[in-house]
This record gives C-alpha cells, sequence and structure tokens, in this order.
C-alpha cells in the first residue's frame, strides 16, 4: 500500500472516531460497539505481510523474520498517525479557533491528494 493510500486512510480512522465521539457524547449511540476499532484493522490486515517461519527457527530467527516483515508497514502507519498528529497540534499551538480538527484533517487530505507527501516529493 502506498504512502499516500495509508495516510489517506488514517486520516479516515481520525475523522470516524471523532463522528464515533460526537455520537456517543449525544447519545446516539446505537449498539455501543466502536467502528473504528473496525476501520483500524481493516487497515492492519490490508498493510500487514503474512509471515512464514520455518518450523525449526530458533526464537531470534523469528523475531528477526517477524521485524523484518513487519517494520515497513509499521513505520509507515507510524509516520502516517504522526503526521496528522502533528498537523493538529499545529493548529491548537497556533491558537487556531477558526478551524475545527475535521477542517485540518480535509486540508492535511487534500495536501495527500495533491501529492504533498509522496514518496519522492
Amino acid at each position: 500500500m502506498e504512502r499516500a493510500e495509508v495516510l489517506k486512510r488514517v486520516i479516515g480512522i481520525l475523522t470516524e472516531a471523532q463522528d464515533i465521539r460526537r455520537a456517543t457524547e449525544a447519545g446516539r449511540d446505537e449498539d455501543g460497539s466502536p467502528e473504528t476499532a473496525g476501520v483500524a484493522t481493516q487497515l492492519l490486515n490490508e498493510m500487514l505481510p503474512s509471515i512464514s517461519v520455518p518450523a525449526d527457527a530458533t526464537p531470534q530467527e523469528v523475531a528477526a523474520l517477524v521485524a523484518e516483515a513487519l517494520g515497513p508497514a509499521l513505520h509507515t502507519m507510524v509516520s502516517g498517525f504522526s503526521l496528522a498528529f502533528t498537523s493538529l497540534a499545529m493548529a491548537h499551538d497556533e491558537g487556531r479557533t477558526d478551524v475545527s480538527s475535521i477542517e485540518v484533517l480535509q486540508e492535511l487530505a487534500l495536501e495527500v491528494e495533491r501529492g504533498a507527501y509522496d514518496e519522492d516529493a
């Protein structure tokens, strides 16, 4: 999965989380199940590779295989959440009261769509 796609999915997860929180606070939580967990799980399922481990592998070999397989995907996801957090934090630190957090995330999504965070940019 490309970095831009991961960033868009992260923004979607954070946006849905806000919607769920608002609905819960307003007493509109239908069944109490966190939909964001489903979206996050879907992202993990799509990004994390399957890992084949030889039956005779030592614990150290298993650890190395897991780290090698999961490292790049986890790095990309953490980077996406870090970028979104930083964008929200900067708006907060600047005292921006003219935009909501949803609007900050929407602007970030537009920047991603324009290619501002492409790997070769």
